[in-house]
């Protein structure tokens, strides 16, 4: 239980002594803020207040809004303490809280949610009555005041408590019924056409991307679009149509104000449809996916564009979101000094006077400072037109004009480094840690940098160290405190970036603890009865109800990665219950996955690999080849090519790898699922097919 905290302004506040950045910068409130805990949700029962739930993260611009508009407003923090008990919660640290509310928000509002969320829970039962987002501090755009709301939702607590009860049981049916049920058949193939399909129907061909603004990466779609494009060509007839949109999407969000065109990484979203004004802040979630993306668009292409998005954004991992200790932190704000975006804007003056003449003139034209402002008076650098481009107008050569870019960028990036920074969210998530580490593996791979996989290492040995205790992974990290049981998410991701470990370099300790993840997956998480794997393991917290997420959202769903990294690892190691956990998982999404194909990549992307199981490689081969071997193997094998390589000493495997011991000569394994062919002898036996 947090220890107690008392405020400067005298009330009560017990935020202070929690791991979350988000929680402490409520932690001087006049509100008589609660973490979520028993002691909290005692208090409520005791004396029968309801409980004001508000749940946000801290690099949230409008979390910040409406904690300096009503939360550090002592009138309204009066109303708060006097009529709620008031809990704040971190959704990054609580992922299962913000499931649960942000879906029961949608049931009682019939609108999507987001953050601030503000929900009001009955106090016997922590059933919500009412819920919303932002709330402003007066009426306006059809909103009530956030103190006319306190006022109204306190007095329809208290006269209209068996209509509230009569609602909350219907809510409860109404969660109950949005779970999925197995159909006791896998989906069929033709989901993946119809999800393909829908992405081609809502795809952005003037500026890349699905649907219209706000506007998402969504990397799990692109993730389906190039991995689709890599079975066309294994098929013997490609879909380029599949590779250009993935490609020019991506493209276009390097290009464009989604990237930091300075620092490197990508924003949350853009809020226009040209990936030219993004919410500034930076996810750690969103750039593990995106790196990887990167990585793979360069491998198939080796466009110097993918190439160098992906060192930037892995030089930005390293540089400004690795903790001494080796894990990854998890944001950046949006804001600083008050203001969203100004750590990344401009002043045109300001770049003219950074800049020789010979710089100013094509950086200006690239990135639209010869163009009107695009953000609140001033610049964001968005590419409006390529170097390529330019350089024809200006008569120079292209080579002369991406070194006149990069010294800009050099000179303007060191001139942003002495403004006020961002706050960074220094608290260390298993789960986006493991979306990270994944990133990094494939860029060292790909890119043959040995610092990236160093720093993935660093970050997988951090969470051994510190999250991984009694054979269970934490959650979160902060300050010396690990703590919170790890959910789906954590176990599954964790998972998936361990055999993207084990394709760079291999490692006898990373194979067992993925089968230690996998075992806990099975045991705590998996729905033995109707299949899947819900959000909480077994000895979670009760909360008032326990989903199976099945759909990808910001990042890839839970379900999804553990039926596709079940199905890999079962059959690396031959372990059939892994193979039959991720069939069950598909069977149970069948009816979810018809409704809407395109939501539900990452289950897709296991749906294909258990109908048509990839090609595995296993090199064994001594310290000379193995590596060659390796590289040559993963060499133009995209998305339908696992490659390991494992030292021709390494004697102690598991499964069916106790056959490929070391020998005389060094071999080439191969396998499709649990069938394997003769062992090759060399490299020319592999490329040949034979």
């Amino acid at each position: 239980m947090p220890t107690a905290h008392t405020s400067t302004t005298g009330h009560r506040n017990r935020l202070a002594a929690t791991t979350s950045p988000y929680l402490q910068q409520h932690a001087d409130n006049p509100v008589d803020w609660w973490p979520w805990c028993d002691e909290a949700l005692a208090l409520a029962r005791d004396t029968d207040r309801p409980i004001l739930l508000s749940i946000g993260y801290s690099a949230c611009h409008w979390c910040h809004v409406m904690a300096h508009e009503s939360f550090e407003d002592p009138t309204t923090a009066e109303l708060m303490n006097r009529l709620f008990v008031n809990i704040k919660v971190d959704r990054e640290e609580r992922p299962d809280l913000d499931k649960i509310y942000q879906t029961a928000h949608q049931l009682l509002a019939q609108r999507a949610g987001g953050w601030p969320l503000t929900v009001f829970l009955s106090p016997a039962d922590r059933r919500p009555f009412f819920a919303g987002t932002y709330f402003p501090r007066e009426p306006r755009h059809g909103l009530p005041s956030f103190k006319q709301l306190l006022q109204g939702v306190e007095r329809a607590y208290r006269v209209q408590k068996e209509a509230i009860e009569a609602q909350n049981e219907s809510l409860m049916e109404a969660l109950a019924a949005l779970e999925p049920r197995t159909s006791g058949a896998l989906p069929e193939r033709s989901v993946l056409d119809a999800a393909l399909r829908q992405l081609e129907e809502s795809f952005d061909a003037e500026h890349g991307g699905f649907g219209r603004a706000p506007k998402f990466p969504h990397p799990t779609n692109l993730d389906l679009l190039l991995h689709q494009h890599g079975r066309s060509l294994a098929s013997g007839r490609p879909d380029q149509a599949l590779l250009e949109k993935a490609l020019f999407t991506l493209e276009r969000m390097i290009r464009g104000g989604l990237s930091d065109q300075l620092g490197g990484g990508f924003c949350r979203y853009s809020v226009d449809d040209r990936w030219m004004i993004p919410h500034f802040e930076k996810m750690l979630y969103d750039n593990g996916p995106l790196l990887a993306l990167c990585c793979d668009a360069y491998a198939l292409t080796a466009e110097p564009l993918f190439r160098e998005a992906a060192v930037a954004t892995a030089d930005w991992a390293m540089r400004e979101m690795q903790s001494p200790e080796g894990g990854y932190y998890s944001s950046l704000d949006a804001d600083s000094e008050g203001d969203e975006g100004r750590f990344y804007v401009w002043d045109r003056e300001e770049v003219r006077s950074l800049l020789s003449p010979g710089e100013y003139a094509p950086f200006a034209a690239v990135y639209g400072l010869d163009r009107p402002p695009n953000f609140e008076g001033r610049w964001h650098l968005h590419g409006y037109r390529t170097p390529e481009a330019v350089a024809e107008d200006l008569g120079l050569e292209s080579a002369e004009v991406q070194a006149l870019l990069a010294a800009a960028r050099a000179t303007l990036y060191a001139a942003r480094e002495r403004r006020v920074r961002p706050g960074r969210d220094e608290k260390i998530l298993t789960a986006w840690n493991a979306l990270m580490i994944k990133g990094m593996a494939r860029a060292a791979r790909v890119l043959d940098r040995p610092d990236y996989l160093e720093s993935a290492e660093q970050a997988l040995g951090f969470i051994r160290q510190a999250l991984w205790r009694d054979e269970r992974l934490f959650a979160t990290y902060r300050d010396g405190t690990a703590h919170l049981n790890a959910y789906l998410d954590d176990y599954a991701n964790l998972l998936d970036a361990l055999l993207e470990l084990l394709q760079t370099r291999w490692s006898r300790a990373d194979l067992d603890l993925a089968v230690a993840l996998a075992e806990v997956l099975l045991d705590q998480f998996q729905d033995p009865v109707d299949g899947g794997f819900w959000f909480t393991g077994r000895d979670h917290e009760a909360l008032i109800h326990r989903p199976k997420p099945l759909s990808d959202e910001a990042i890839p769903s839970g379900n999804g990665v553990a039926a596709l990294a079940l199905q890999r690892l079962g059959h690396l190691i031959g372990e059939p219950r892994y193979l039959e956990a991720a069939q069950a998982t598909l069977k149970l999404a069948a009816d979810s996955i018809r409704s809407m194909p395109y939501a539900h990549a990452t289950l897709l992307l296991a749906l294909d690999e258990l109908l048509d199981p990839l090609e595995t490689l296993i090199i064994r081969a001594g310290d000379d080849l193995l590596d060659p071997w390796r590289r040559a193997a993963q060499r133009g094998a995209g998305a339908c090519r696992l490659v390991l390589a494992i030292p021709s000493d390494e004697s102690h495997l598991p499964g069916t790898l106790v056959a490929m011991v070391a020998g005389e000569r060094p071999r080439i394994y191969r396998c499709r699922g649990t069938q394997c062919d003769p062992p090759l002898e060399s490299l020319a036996d592999l490329q040949s097919g034979s």
